[in-house]
């Protein structure tokens, strides 16, 4: 790039999987009329006082345990100073000094740069602030509103050391840690209702060089991709302003994913700006060793361990085990279909070209699957004992995933079974060599591509329901007999 290196750290913010918010009762189910879900604590009425939600200490220590990372026994919040419209208390409660985690990795791997340990530098337990609305609303050309459903919501920010050199990694990164996160259940990661959120700090400095260059902020990034798309040019904005001669200014810049460009949103502040105190309403969290301890062994089986079982234990290759297992419930859906087929490979195979292929189309993903995994266990096992031929498997696939029906239901409303009947397709084969004497003839001749043409024919006349294998050893010592 030019003789420039980029240096990436990201901070995600993920909203951890309780019923009420961080400091109140209050509920945190998506999708309610707004202002409907607020108290005089979230709203930051003079009197009101927060209470810690247990459950969100506990999502903390969970994850700190799956990275590998230091449980500060002893965590303080703090009161992080800014205004905004959005922020009723005219501050955010957060931790500063003293986080809950510390420390800790998570790995990733990419085409390029292969496997790589990312630093966590820290992660802490936080409120989330208010929603700022600034279109779709009545006067939205002259007013902005707000909805304070969201504050007070329980995040649980993870920052990273500035380890991540490439968008491509800055994308693997984030694939990863919500693939933790949700195998963890302490995040359901879903970007489209902000459940999962990430900005991220891009400078660039010359190959070579250990001192860091100055850092711009990209916030607003709603998916993975557009994380991808926002880094990538940034990194290319700041080449370009450097060979031009320029200098980079330190600010804080708004992701436009309509115009693929970033804007100058505001200048970029440091951590002195918040005028950070230790929140004098709230005392420091003190852990319980035992409990620490228990949480430990509460953890499930974490995606790399899962990707490293389906390989040595399924077979699979290493990237059909990273597709299988980057979702906590398509894991879960191929292991159930593997138990009726018990064919990994092949049933790997029908999962990721034919079952994601169709998911595509559904708003919740495999969530949402009409087909059960028994249904597709069942199918693949009609196709490995060739009940069933792998072309009718396929039209079997697309009925039972549009109605819902069992593969056998369908075998039998359709007549789809397969013919196994040597003698039958000998019958058919001699007809078929009869009527294409031409054809035979150049085959005898040694023009052995004209075989495809015959079997082709066979398949035709037997609407696909023939056995491939036992017409091709069918035609060939029909073939010889003519010689």
């Amino acid at each position: 790039m030019h003789g420039y290196e980029a240096v990436i750290g990201l901070e995600v913010h993920a909203q951890l999987s309780t019923s009420s918010k961080i400091f109140c009762s209050c509920s945190t189910t998506f999708g309610a009329d707004a202002n409907h879900q607020t108290c005089p604590v979230c709203l930051g009425l003079p009197g009101a006082l927060p209470v810690l939600n247990q459950n969100a200490v506990r999502c903390a220590i969970r994850f700190g345990h799956a990275i590998g990372a230091d449980i500060n026994r002893r965590s303080v919040f703090a009161r992080k100073n800014y205004f905004y419209p959005d922020l009723p208390k005219g501050y955010q409660i957060s931790q500063f000094d003293q986080p809950i985690v510390k420390g800790g990795s998570l790995a990733i791997s990419t085409d390029e740069t292969g496997y790589k340990t990312i630093g966590i530098a820290r992660a802490h337990l936080e409120e989330d602030a208010g929603q700022s609305i600034h279109d779709g609303m009545p006067q939205s050309n002259v007013k902005s509103y707000v909805n304070l459903n969201r504050s007070g919501i329980p995040l649980l920010e993870i920052v990273t050391h500035p380890d991540l050199r490439t968008a491509e990694e800055v994308y693997a990164y984030l694939v990863e840690m919500k693939a933790l996160l949700q195998y963890l259940e302490i995040c359901d990661g879903n970007m489209e209702e902000g459940s999962l959120r990430c900005d991220a700090n891009v400078s660039i400095r010359p190959m070579g060089q250990a001192s860091l260059g100055t850092r711009t902020e990209i916030k607003n990034l709603n998916s993975f991709h557009n994380v991808k798309r926002a880094v990538q040019h940034e990194i290319d904005r700041q080449i370009a302003v450097v060979l031009q001669g320029g200098s980079i200014e330190q600010v804080t810049l708004l992701w436009d994913a309509d115009s693929q460009k970033s804007r100058v949103m505001r200048g970029k502040e440091d951590s002195h700006d918040y005028r950070y105190f230790p929140d004098p309403d709230l005392m420091p969290v003190a852990l319980d060793e035992t409990e620490v301890q228990a949480l430990s062994r509460t953890l499930p089986e974490l995606p790399r361990h899962k990707r490293e079982r389906f390989e040595s234990e399924f077979g699979l290759t290493q990237t059909d085990a990273e597709i299988l297992t980057q979702d906590k419930s398509l894991a879960g859906y191929f292991e159930g279909a593997v138990a009726v087929s018990h064919q990994p490979k092949l049933t790997a195979n029908w999962v990721i070209t034919e079952l994601l292929r169709e998911l595509k189309g559904l708003e919740r993903g495999i969530d949402a699957c009409p087909m059960s995994p028994h249904d597709l266990g069942e199918l693949v096992s009609l196709i490995d004992r060739n009940v069933i031929s792998g072309k009718i498997g396929k039209t079997l696939f697309r009925l039972m995933f549009d109605t819902g029906k069992t593969a056998q239901e369908l075998i039998e409303a359709h007549n789809l079974i397969q013919i196994t009947d040597s003698a039958k397709l000998e019958q058919i084969v001699n007809e078929i060599l009869d009527q294409n004497d031409d054809q035979v003839q150049q085959y005898l001749e040694g023009k052995t591509k004209v075989f495809g043409f015959l079997v082709g024919q066979v398949m035709r006349v037997t609407k696909g329901k023939a056995n491939p294998q036992l017409i091709n050893e069918i035609l060939r010592r029909c073939l010889d007999g003519r010689r």
